[in-house]
């Protein structure tokens, strides 16, 4: 099977190649590198942007599967420009349903419902709060009634594979690294849930559903948590972090547990790794100094696309000058 990854040199895209790269399977990675400096796997790279519709055409034409990881992910990063967002997140999506009749594993977001009282199902009330949620709505409109498996996926977190990026813009490995190196978290609120999901998981998923004919909508959680009972689960790891609670409205308003009961029903999904799994292996990497600086902006979206697109200056629409 020819499998394109779009994205593929991401956070999930690298944990999924690390699988995908020991098997029979032949697979591309097609990414714009927005975030590294290279791309060093030992496998097949494309380096390429999805708006640049001529380049992705030649090797949509090539596979018989596509998962498409490619995005601006998060609330904050998204809303910096929303026409960008729009051109990078719903535009090549359009294009994707309109050149490729394969098989397509779509990557959403949990983050479409919003806030709820009740545990959530793929049928419940879409809710959401943020530009970035309702791009993925949009993107699982236009992918409706194709051959498409589409993921909500919960809060990731954990560590991807040796070369990617970490993401310390997510509340769990933030959460880690901050008491690590401040020896103290501030929880705002602390009631909110989040669903919980490693990013390995996520890529064995992606991994296991190849063969399958399913198609729609799934919801991807291992387990529902309030941020402070993540706070405490780190605590345990770290006996003398101070956890301070505080009553100041965050800007994150999301709250919502899911279920991923139908996942379960219909193909078997099932997770092998769960918070505390996470914790120990960001623990031992933090602890034994193999991040030189936690704190530059590469490893948050909103902070490493901020400053470029303020100046006009990004990454993304230089680029796209050059190769259109």
């Amino acid at each position: 099977m020819k499998i394109l990854i779009v994205g593929g040199a991401g956070y999930i895209g690298g944990a999924l190649t690390d699988i995908l790269k020991d098997t029979n399977h032949e697979i591309m990675i097609y990414d714009f590198l927005l975030y590294e400096e290279m791309y060093r796997k030992a496998v097949p790279f494309v380096y390429g942007d999805i708006r640049d519709y001529k380049n992705l055409k030649t090797h949509l034409d090539w596979a018989d599967v596509v998962v498409w990881l490619a995005a601006l992910v998060g609330d904050p990063a998204c809303a910096l420009d929303e026409s960008l967002t729009k051109k990078i997140n719903n535009e090549p999506v359009l294009f994707l349903k309109e050149n490729f009749n394969g098989r397509v594993i779509y990557m959403s977001s949990c983050s479409v419902y919003g806030s709820g009282e009740d545990t959530l199902t793929e049928n419940s009330e879409l809710n959401p709060l943020s530009l970035y949620a309702r791009s993925k709505i949009e993107d699982e409109k236009v992918l409706e009634g194709t051959n498409t498996i589409i993921f909500r996926l919960g809060t990731l977190h954990g560590i991807s594979d040796q070369f990617s990026r970490i993401r310390f813009d997510l509340v769990v490995n933030t959460l880690v690294m901050r008491a690590i190196f401040h020896n103290k978290v501030v929880v705002f609120g602390g009631k909110q849930f989040r669903p919980l999901l490693h990013v390995r998981d996520v890529a064995k998923t992606i991994y296991n559903v190849l063969n399958i004919s399913n198609t729609g909508i799934f919801n991807l959680t291992a387990e529902n948590m309030t941020i402070i009972d993540i706070a405490k689960s780190i605590k345990v790891h770290f006996p003398e972090l101070v956890i301070e609670k505080s009553e100041i409205s965050f800007q994150d308003n999301r709250n919502y547990k899911v279920s991923c009961d139908k996942a379960i029903k219909d193909f078997g999904f099932k997770t092998t790794l769960v918070l505390n799994d996470a914790i120990q292996e960001l623990k031992d990497l933090l602890i034994e100094g193999r991040i030189k600086d936690t704190f530059i902006n590469r490893y948050s979206n909103y902070l490493y696309l901020k400053p470029f697109l303020e100046e006009h200056n990004s990454p993304l629409g230089k680029e796209i000058k050059i190769n259109i």
